[in-house]
């Protein structure tokens, strides 16, 4: 099939190589001629797992190339995927600002036009938006009704680190439409795909996506909250009260005598709080959506406010072993909200880094890739922050070291002698005794 899609962020370009990858023509469309150019070179404008050399075979196949001209791109398209930004406005709901100028634009061109194009909202929208917003748009700038053209939405599923494979061996794949016509063509789409297929109209298919993220949420702000109750109680470790109930048949079914361990169980896991692009915006915006119906939103207010104060756990953790923190010498190692991304939009360690600051701790940091992010995006901040690159001897220099986010590299650090320092583990990323003489604090654990 002929796929053009509009948008080469996260999105747009992970859906796009891997489509290209199922043998689809993809034309990726952006109005940047910068990353268009890296693109069509086989260089990735985001850091993603596996996305590089994806690309790079894609191109050599002619399956896949990007432009500028929105126009040509949709002379041949059967299908036109919508995988522009929504982000967050100041009242917590999502800027559909960027849907609707695409949803105008595709509606002169279908207008224009006597062939039948399907238009699929690839991007995260509150529920109503694809059969209302789009729609409307839409007609009005095509004088056509739907019918005359598709309309349909396909939620991602994505994990930032894990998107190439979560794209190519998906759990399901939800596919909402609003004619037969598009119900066809998304069949078509995923025809290569044998996995669960869910066949919905457009805002069930938009409410599947948030109410995923609200019930994974929910479990992660549940788990810290009893990590928190846990450390203010002391003698008590969390992660045996974790593994109690992950003991429960319910959460870990037995089959054929054996354990099945399904992944949700990490979702029960202590931290510092979720991060990302994901999980608190589209809380957000599910929450204020509801309010403006009538409808108390009161989980998702605990699972925001809940979230908001975990990272500060860390620096109560300090100041339960120290009576002040000025200028102890601390290394964050980890500035990417979880491993394998250079992400750090609501990232906890922000927050951690803000509130040592604040307290006139001696800040270093290490990332494998999310230095350069982190110095652009929060620029106040970074200027005192010494950003380091060995992190081995820096944790020699430094009284506390503190992992915030798990990187592979940090495996290593059980090769390290600890003698006198303080090591906090923000993710219980590892057991207490990984570290060779070190003092270790973690979330939910006090002695």
């Amino acid at each position: 099939m002929n796929i053009t899609i509009i948008g080469t962020g996260y999105v747009g370009l992970v859906s796009g190589v891997c489509l290209a990858s199922r043998g689809h023509n993809v034309t990726c469309v952006d109005i940047n001629l910068e990353i268009v150019e890296k693109l069509n070179k086989g260089e990735v404008t985001i850091y993603e797992k596996d996305l590089k050399s994806l690309l790079k075979k894609t191109l050599l196949e002619n399956k896949f190339r990007a432009t500028t001209d929105l126009g040509q791109a949709l002379q041949s398209a059967s299908i036109v995927i919508i995988a522009v930004g929504t982000p967050s406005l100041d009242n917590g709901l999502i800027d559909l600002s960027y849907i609707k100028k695409v949803s105008q634009t595709l509606g002169r061109y279908i207008g224009s036009t006597n062939r039948f194009i399907t238009v699929i909202v690839k991007s995260t929208v509150i529920p109503g938006t694809t059969d209302g917003l789009v729609r409307e748009e839409i007609e009005k700038f095509s004088s056509k009704k739907i019918g005359q053209f598709g309309l349909g939405m396909n939620p991602e599923f994505l994990r930032e680190g894990n998107a190439v494979d979560d794209f190519i061996n998906p759990d399901r794949i939800i596919l909402g439409y609003e004619s037969d016509k598009t119900c066809l063509l998304l069949k078509e789409l995923y025809k290569s795909w044998n996995v669960d297929k869910l066949y919905v109209n457009t805002r069930t298919a938009e409410l599947i996506k948030y109410a995923n993220n609200m019930m994974l949420a929910t479990q992660i702000s549940a788990t810290n909250e009893l990590a928190n109750l846990a450390f203010a109680l002391g003698g008590i470790d969390i992660m045996d009260v974790v593994k109690g109930v992950q003991l429960d048949k319910r959460w870990n079914p037995i089959i054929n005598g054996s354990r099945t361990n399904p992944e949700i169980l990490r979702y029960l896991i202590p931290g510092c709080g979720f991060g990302g692009s994901c999980f608190t915006k589209d809380i957000n915006a599910l929450k204020s959506q509801g309010k403006s119906l009538g409808v108390k939103m009161s989980v998702a207010d605990s699972i925001l406010d809940t979230n908001n104060d975990q990272p500060y756990q860390v620096v109560k953790i300090l100041e339960s072993e120290f009576k002040n923190l000025f200028k102890k010498k601390i290394l964050i190692l980890g500035l990417a909200f979880k491993p394998e991304t250079d992400d750090v939009r609501e990232s906890p360690t922000i927050k951690i880094v803000t509130d040592l600051l604040r307290k006139k701790a001696l800040v270093s940091a290490h990332d494998p890739v999310a230095v350069e992010n982190f110095k652009s995006t929060f620029k106040s901040i970074s200027s005192n922050i010494d950003f380091v690159k060995d992190w081995k001897s820096k944790i020699y220099d430094s009284d506390i070291s503190i992992i915030t986010t798990p990187w592979s590299e940090y495996s290593f650090l059980n090769d390290i002698d600890f003698k006198g320092k303080i090591v906090i583990d923000a993710k219980r990323a590892f057991s207490s005794n990984y570290f060779k003489n070190a003092t270790y604090r973690s979330i939910g654990w006090r002695l």
